[in-house]
């Protein structure tokens, strides 16, 4: 059984006073494999922001339906939803979501704190991530105190700290510059070589490119799919700025 099913997720929002209707997935469907690292890619509107609210359990499906190890996220009960969320999803986001006035440390710590876990256990578990992520020594630095790339990476081990079945990236190189988002994709990869499942929604090809396979949205509907295979970063990089090409000219799906 795979770790995530999609299965013809359907989702459409209705105006304030029901008069339009606005499909933002149509039938999509695909499997996420345990250990997988996923990006999905799409024009501006196509729907791969809905499409990740959904798989993080932020939003509710018109139709269709999301399992994760087999449980379907719409009948979890809205009582338990934000539990489910910190015990099986870490979140990495553009913007890093990191609160200023608590240390690097306590950033990381917050899920732990929400689950009522033990001073001591979170010490335990912080300190090979944040050997893993190099920031050891900024933990206790507050958030102003530190650059964008070491921002993220603070995001990422609050992320991994939950030991989560899923990290849901979203365009999590986006407020980085050059040098620091080749150090995040290093990362990403490296990470995901250690086991973690990732999905992550990315405009940029450089990112993409790290990933084991790639989906590409188009009008609310899956219109590819790309599987690194024996591919490079660079070839793979290649044939997703073919098929974005093809996404913007009109072209049909190969």
């Amino acid at each position: 059984m795979a770790l995530l099913e999609v299965c013809n997720l359907k989702k459409i929002y209705t105006t304030r006073f029901g008069g339009q209707h606005v499909v933002a997935l149509k039938n999509i469907s695909f499997n996420v494999e345990k250990g997988e690292y996923v990006a999905i890619m799409g024009e501006s509107g196509s729907g791969k922001t809905t499409l990740l609210n959904i798989l993080a359990a932020l939003d509710r499906p018109s139709g269709g339906s999301v399992l994760l190890e087999g449980r379907e996220l719409s009948k979890i009960k809205e009582s338990q939803i934000a539990a489910f969320r910190r015990d099986n999803l870490g979140f990495v986001f553009q913007d890093f979501n990191l609160l200023d006035t608590f240390t690097l440390r306590d950033n990381i710590y917050l899920p732990l704190v929400l689950e009522g876990r033990k001073p001591a256990e979170m010490q335990q578990k912080i300190l090979p991530i944040a050997k893993k992520l190099g920031i050891t020594e900024l933990l206790n630095k507050y958030p102003y105190e530190v650059s964008g790339g070491q921002k993220q990476r603070a995001a990422v081990a609050r992320a991994l700290i939950t030991e989560p079945s899923v990290i849901l990236a979203d365009e999590p190189t986006g407020a980085l510059d050059s040098k620091s988002t080749g150090e995040m994709l290093e990362l990403f990869s490296q990470i995901n070589q250690d086991g973690q499942t990732i999905i992550m929604v990315t405009h940029s090809v450089a990112a993409a490119s790290h990933a084991g396979r790639v989906l590409f949205i188009k009008d609310g509907a899956l219109f590819h799919q790309i599987f690194r295979g024996e591919n490079s970063d660079t070839q793979l990089y290649q044939k997703i700025s073919d098929t974005l090409t093809m996404l913007a000219t009109g072209g049909e799906q190969k």
